[in-house]
């Protein structure tokens, strides 16, 4: 047979009409496409336990589902409103947290206390610092997760202990799983005294044999019958090894998670019942508290619990027996809030002080001659420690806002722990470089160290940050983000067989059509490096290239995700490295969205420019490494290069930030001015010698006023006017000027009072060669005595 030349469109043509209507005709579309692909999918499809599926599916999906869909709103971003203290809130930061601060002295708390003094204790129990969260009906202070976010923050600039003691109470633990799953009694009865501190309570969950893999809790409770306050009652003989608990050795009642069994079928048929969640006091016969960790000169309080075969009635079960076997349930519903602020917050506070008090030093401090600070080497630390700062503030805030909102952002929540976290480690570390010698002496005027030994806390609790990175943040956002992923997945376990199909087919070509369009928008962004990216909202001029910039990176985000998952199906779970550099595109997507919230709700402060296009450049940089970390090793290299070239058509549209703009970030830190005291707003900052923070600050003050008179000093010492006299020197100079009339007695005592406060800020603590270890007198800490 012979085809003409006019037959090949003929034939094109039947072959797209066939095409057209074996996609259009839905019938035959799941016969002959989806159902085959179903059955596939099925057999790829990683299994999930119960207790996964409880994590993945706890909390609510909030703005990074936007950056996750390749096209964000940003009109939806500005109209999240501003958190905002009410004037109680406002007047309680003011007032009640500085006195709090007053009341502290860390070098006291960590090296000799090992704990809160008992004059804090009590001030914070009686102005209600351990009720912050719960409502005002109950006796609390019913503050908002902001207000909560900002007295944590003020709190750690001062001290963790005092921080720690505050945020535990108001985080996840007993008040919060009351409030949302007690019985009306248990509220009624423990919220008032929670509220008044007349209770202190503490959560265990974490086991030695499983920390971050919590749902394996080896803790195990039986349903059995026993005595209870002279009565014999239904209830659960529990044992349990827990370690790592914060507030455990001074509790008076903790929260206690066990996977609770009923071999005998008291409560039914089931016999395991799942993890269940007890409110247990802390003098219940068989329990044992009281001893102590030592994490890392922290000094707040944390140890191990324990108790063997301890009888406990099911009313102690968290809103009562209807509620055993959900403890999963409930703990995964409100991780999300507390971890949303407690770890950013008190990170984001110790990042203020350092850049607060690091920046000071940097201008105090002088070497060859010149302000440390001036130093371009220096600068390269101070800028980091001043954008980073601006960031993880902006992230803070806009996190706990989201909370405020009714969100229970789980992905968020574990995007802003591991990065705020991350980041503060870089502050910290960056700031001890700086002060050098200052810093590794510790000492009542060191006032790093500590915040040095104890960075890695923040690191580790709350969802050790390796897995959190690995497993967490794509792993769960990918899933819950994706706008058809979890659909086609309930639809692949669906056991009604139909109806599973006719969704999974709805989902799959969807999904196509979503995949299809991202890959087109990338390619088009990549081609015209984003200059045509529409962005839907007024946004200041100077930022708006980054929206456009984020809006690319966006769509390459989501299709590169989309491409993963199809190369590497059910094996991503376990292709750890790849997850971790998708979720860090993810998380730097999110921390620019935050930024740029930060500078348009600040009223688009053009001082504190520098520290956001820092921070945002940065973080651009950051995620296209993380782009190239998962194209380089796709298992299929062929599939990699397509992605690059469609990703990256022209190459790479990032740099790093260039040394001119981080001059400027570091220029902010080494002088007083608005956009310092925004960038450390949280700051404690007590203007008195002896405190280590006020003798920089006050330093800072003297060094500026001496400046113009040094400089007058300098020049005559290059005049020769100085020459063979043995006082000429950095620390006496100033009243060889005097003697020599190069300046007069009003500039001395500027100079002087100068070089009195340098010297306080540049000391370094000495002790007896014993270090009073042969008098130390250590008080025991006292459970009551608080």
């Amino acid at each position: 047979m012979e085809f003409t030349l006019t037959s090949g469109p003929v034939v094109a043509a039947g072959v797209a009409l066939a095409l057209g209507l074996l996609l259009t005709i839905r019938p035959l579309r799941r016969r002959l496409i989806t159902s085959p692909v179903l059955a596939a999918y099925r057999q790829v499809l990683p299994q999930m336990s119960d207790t996964e599926r409880d994590a993945l599916e706890a909390g609510t999906v909030w703005w990074e589902g936007e950056l996750f869909r390749g096209k964000p709103n940003w009109h939806k971003l500005h109209t999240y409103p501003v958190p905002q203290l009410t004037a109680q809130e406002q007047s309680f930061l003011d007032t009640e947290c500085e006195e709090a601060c007053r009341l502290v002295d860390d070098w006291k708390v960590t090296h000799e206390l090992y704990d809160l003094p008992h004059e804090a204790w009590r001030f914070i129990k009686d102005k209600g610092f351990l009720g912050m969260i719960i409502p005002k009906k109950y006796g609390g202070l019913e503050f908002s997760a902001y207000a909560h976010s900002q007295v944590v923050t003020k709190l750690s600039t001062r001290s963790s202990a005092l921080s720690v003691s505050v945020m535990v109470p108001n985080s996840l633990g007993p008040a919060e799983l009351l409030l949302h799953y007690g019985t009306e009694e248990q509220k009624n009865y423990y919220l008032p005294r929670l509220a008044k501190g007349i209770e202190v309570p503490a959560f265990a969950l974490t086991s030695p044999w499983a920390g971050s893999d919590a749902a394996s809790i080896p803790d195990v409770g039986i349903v059995c019958k026993g005595m209870y306050q002279g009565k014999e009652v239904l209830g659960m003989r529990v044992s349990w090894d827990k370690r790592y608990i914060t507030l455990a050795p001074v509790c008076t009642v903790f929260g206690l998670a066990f996977h609770l069994y009923d071999p005998e079928g008291l409560l039914g048929q089931q016999k395991h019942i799942g993890i269940t969640c007890a409110l247990v006091p802390y003098d219940h016969p068989g329990v044992d508290t009281g001893r102590r960790h030592f994490p890392l000169n922290a000094m707040f309080m944390n140890g191990p619990t324990r108790g063997k075969e301890v009888f406990m009635p099911l009313d102690f079960i968290i809103g009562g027996p209807k509620m055993a076997g959900q403890g999963w349930r409930m703990l995964m519903e409100c991780l999300a809030a507390g971890r949303s602020i407690s770890l950013p917050s008190s990170n984001t506070g110790m990042a203020q002080m350092a850049a607060r008090t690091v920046g000071g030093y940097a201008r105090v401090r002088s070497q060859f001659k010149m302000a440390v600070g001036k130093f371009e080497g220096v600068e390269e630390a101070l800028t980091r420690i001043g954008a980073y700062t601006y960031m993880m503030d902006a992230v803070r805030k806009m996190t706990a806002g989201a909370v405020d909102l009714g969100e229970k952002p789980s992905v968020v929540s574990a995007i802003a722990k591991y990065h705020v976290t991350e980041r503060a480690r870089q502050v910290v570390n960056d700031g001890m470089d700086v002060i050098g010698g200052k810093g590794i002496c510790l000492g009542p005027s060191n006032f790093l160290g500590r915040a040095y030994q104890q960075v890695p806390i923040g690191i580790t609790v709350e969802g050790a940050n390796i897995l959190t990175r690995s497993l967490i943040i794509f792993g769960q956002g990918a899933i819950r983000c994706h706008p058809y992923l979890l659909s086609e997945m309930r639809a692949a376990q669906n056991p009604h067989v139909q109806q599973g199909l006719v969704d999974f087919d709805k989902a799959l070509f969807g999904h196509i059509g979503f995949t299809t369009k991202n890959g087109l928008r990338a390619l088009w962004l990549g081609l015209t490096g984003s200059h045509l990216a529409g962005v839907n909202t007024d946004v200041a001029p100077e930022m708006k290239r980054y929206y456009q910039q984020l809006s690319r990176f966006s769509a390459a985000f989501a299709f590169l995700s989309d491409v993963s998952l199809l190369v590497l199906g059910g094996s991503v779970k376990r292709r750890e490295k790849l997850s971790a550099r998708l979720g860090d595109i993810l998380a730097q997507m999110y921390l620019i969205s935050c930024t740029l919230k930060r500078y348009e709700a600040e009223g688009r402060q053009k001082a504190d420019a520098a520290l956001a296009h820092w921070a945002i450049v940065d973080a651009m940089y950051k995620a296209q490494q993380a782009f190239d970390g998962v194209i380089a090793n796709f298992p299929a290299r062929f599939m990699a290069r397509v992605v690059y070239r469609i990703l990256f058509p022209w190459g790479h549209p990032c740099v790093l930030p260039s040394d001119a703009l981080g001059h400027q970030v570091a220029q902010l830190l080494i002088a007083p001015s608005a956009t310092r005291d925004r960038l450390t707003a949280e700051c404690f900052v007590p203007l008195q010698e002896h405190e280590p923070v006020g003798a920089i600050e006050l330093a800072l003050q003297a060094t500026l006023a001496a400046e113009e008179i040094e400089a007058k000093i300098r020049t005559a010492e290059k005049e020769g006017r100085f020459v063979n006299n043995p006082q000429a020197n950095v620390r006496d100079i100033a009243m060889v000027a005097l003697e020599a009339g190069v300046i007069n007695v009003a500039e001395y005592h500027i100079m002087r009072r100068r070089n009195h406060l340098r010297d306080m800020v540049v000391r370094v603590d000495d002790f007896p060669f014993d270090y009073h270890v042969a008098t130390a007198n250590k008080p025991a800490v006292c459970r009551k005595a608080a």
